[in-house]
């Protein structure tokens, strides 16, 4: 899940909350959006590798 930050940053979250803190886990943030989308289908690509 990619999220645009106020700072014009792209940031990867976690799809599912972590239930100790109730948020989404941060998991990189990249200053482009394109950045962002490649690094987020690496993180598939390892999780279903």
């Amino acid at each position: 899940m990619i999220r645009k930050l106020k700072s014009g940053q792209y940031r990867i979250y976690s799809r599912k909350i972590t239930p100790k803190t109730n948020r989404r886990k941060n998991l990189g943030t990249f200053d482009s959006l394109e950045a962002a989308k490649k690094h987020e289908r690496e993180i598939q690509y390892f999780k279903h590798g």
